[in-house]
């Protein structure tokens, strides 16, 4: 392990910089120095000070508070996003790479007339749609996003049809699905993970700008896209407002991107050696 770590030290810091940013949300009740859902009126548009180091909104409110709580509402929306359409993604592209015929020609038509329309316009009828939610965001967003990994798991499981073994488990009776679950699963797992890993700045991307346009988490909710939505009306008056939740939605994108990138090179080099 320390071997590994030292042969990958740029995938082991990026991987510490995940490791803080996740500890940092899941513990955001216990590290925000104020209320993030507290008003106070007399503190209203504050500029950054020693008291309130990222100044405070327009209810008086600390924006440091609500820029750490809104890590852990961003992140849980970006994670669950991130699992929901790699999972159900992988498991389609794997139904019809192993079934072909009409079930494959059923599941790759949905997924072309998916494609034919811009993803985030189509994200955003269908939060219009069903009103401004968090959990509606996430379905939204979901729903035009798994086609990239059902096209990816169903060209890994094509490819691992032709495989000897493949053919082998075949000829010795196998049952399909104990093939899927034994053999194939295992095989296209490690790309679908990396893939998901540099797919998480991007959702995290789209989901703070549904919340921004109005069709994301709602107020009082601190989220960073509901935060820049809430600051851009004082952009000129109080910058800060946009200035610091939009410096933390480029540091995390950019740390899972890295870290995205790292591990995608681990898993290349594994497969070259």
């Amino acid at each position: 392990m320390k071997k590994f770590f030292k042969d990958k030290n740029l995938f082991a810091l990026y991987s510490l910089f995940v490791l803080f940013i996740l500890g940092a949300a899941i513990f955001a009740p216990w590290l925000v120095p104020y209320d993030p859902f507290d008003a106070a009126m007399k503190d209203s548009m504050l500029a950054p000070s020693f008291e309130h180091l990222f100044g405070t909104d327009k209810l008086g409110r600390d924006c440091l508070s609500r820029i750490l709580f809104g890590m852990q509402t961003s992140l849980m929306m970006t994670l669950s996003l991130v699992v929901i359409i790699s999972g159900i993604g992988m498991m389609i592209g794997l139904i019809s790479g192993c079934y072909g015929g009409k079930v494959d020609m059923v599941f790759m038509r949905i997924a072309d007339m998916m494609l034919a329309f811009p993803g985030i316009v189509l994200a955003i009828a269908i939060a219009g749609m069903m009103g401004g939610n968090i959990f509606n965001t996430i379905l939204a967003l979901a729903v035009v996003s798994w086609t990239k990994y059902a096209r990816l798991a169903r060209s890994l499981t094509l490819k691992l049809r032709e495989r000897d073994f493949i053919a082998a488990a075949i000829t010795s009776g196998t049952r399909l699905r104990q093939i899927v679950w034994r053999h194939m699963l295992p095989n296209i797992l490690p790309t679908i993970v990396v893939t998901a890993a540099m797919d998480i700045g991007t959702m995290m991307m789209e989901l703070a700008g549904l919340s921004f346009l109005g069709f994301g988490a709602q107020p009082p909710t601190p989220e960073w896209g509901l935060m820049l939505n809430e600051g851009r009306q004082h952009i000129q008056t109080a910058p800060w407002l946009m200035i610091f939740p939009g410096t933390a939605i480029l540091i995390i994108v950019t740390i899972f991107n890295l870290w995205g990138d790292s591990l995608r090179d681990i898993m290349d080099t594994q497969k070259i050696n």
